[in-house]
């Protein structure tokens, strides 16, 4: 075998917590998978060193909060999405305030902090129907923090009120609006978008309404799903656009991403037929992630796309968060997905390997 002395270097460099490209990416990707995951649990170590209250490294975060889909109605029709309906469908809705009510009441009763509440692109709700809703939500329930609404639902918006996205943005947070989800993030490189999601939000699109709510003040997540129509080179090129981006808006003086959170395509009752990549390769990627985003602090596992067991095993991949209990999903359980877990779920997997387990809100901050 010959030596590299470059490879050493490069594991030098990553272990020393120093920024790395896109090529460098490329290089630890093809290492083996033990390696890989060492080197991201260094860099959560020294991301989550000064976290917590000077409490080190040792918690590890989840959330209580529900997942609310005010409406499966959507005229994107994604060719990864086994959720949407068109209005005619027997099973097609709208939530009303009432059914909103009883999830929300369910939520606080289990010690929930937040709802994320997503929907599909309808075609037909008017923007005064959005301000009513999380006026209603925000008046009834004002320790509920409104986690909503995807940058590709703002462009949606956008379309459909005839408005600027940053007005619409400024306004639903004036009747409510607390922080926003990175849904509709899949790959940002507009190649593969115009293969799943043709009328669906381009990277730019996408990155644009990111960059307005961060700029207002507003924290949000990243996201990507993989697995499906994209090459690895191109997973790396949505990482350094999701970096990119922070590093702008890290400079108005917010959060920005608070969290990145990858996860596999789940095809079971969807129209993109492509095969489902295993646990092995989103190990690899969430510790690819935790490398590469070194400018965003917090890690999701995916357990709820990989299962309890491996979304433990990603704790030693570069996460530091097991995210919510999901009281309810909607979109990725469509695809065949039925994961499900509980606060004691939680705290046992975290405390099995030796960490903390803490109650968090959406900002990080612990509450318990």
């Amino acid at each position: 075998m010959i030596y590299d002395s470059s490879l050493d270097q490069l594991l030098e460099k990553v272990w020393e917590g120093k920024r790395i490209d896109q090529a460098e990416a490329l290089r630890l990707y093809r290492l083996p998978l033990e390696e890989i995951g060492a080197l991201s649990d260094r860099r959560r170590a020294l991301a989550q060193k000064d976290s917590h209250a000077g409490r080190g490294n040792e918690i590890v975060t989840y959330i209580i909060d529900r997942n609310i889909n005010y409406t499966n109605v959507c005229n994107v029709y994604c060719k990864f999405c086994a959720f949407y309906r068109v209005e005619k469908d027997d099973d097609s809705y709208v939530i009303t305030h009432e059914e909103i009510d009883k999830k929300i009441e369910e939520t606080i009763a289990l010690g929930g902090t937040q709802i994320l509440m997503q929907g599909g692109h309808h075609p037909k709700l008017s923007m005064q129907w959005y301000l009513d809703l999380l006026s209603h939500i925000k008046t009834k329930y004002p320790q509920i923090n409104i986690h909503g609404f995807s940058p590709s639902e703002f462009v949606h918006f956008q379309e459909v009120f005839q408005k600027p996205v940053e007005e619409i943005i400024r306004e639903f947070v004036k009747a409510g609006l607390g922080s926003i989800p990175g849904g509709g993030g899949e790959i940002l490189v507009d190649r593969v978008r115009q293969r799943i999601a043709p009328l669906k939000a381009m990277s730019d699109e996408w990155l644009g309404v990111m960059d307005v709510a961060h700029r207002l003040g507003l924290a949000s997540t990243a996201t990507m799903m993989f697995g499906h129509v994209e090459t690895v080179e191109e997973r790396i090129e949505h990482l350094e656009r999701v970096r990119a981006q922070q590093d702008q808006s890290l400079g108005y003086g917010g959060s920005g991403f608070t969290a990145f959170i990858a996860w596999t395509f789940q095809s079971e009752n969807t129209k993109l037929k492509a095969p489902n990549v295993g646990s092995h390769e989103y190990l690899r990627m969430q510790a690819l992630s935790r490398i590469y985003l070194d400018n965003i602090p917090n890690i999701q596992s995916s357990w709820v796309t990989q299962g309890q067991e491996i979304g433990q095993i990603a704790l030693k991949f570069g996460a530091n968060d097991l995210g919510s209990i999901m009281i309810e999903e909607n979109v990725v359980s469509q695809a065949g997905t039925t994961f499900q877990m509980g606060v004691a779920d939680m705290q046992r997997l975290i405390t099995e390997l030796g960490y903390q387990p803490r109650q968090r809100d959406n900002w990080y901050h612990l509450v318990n």
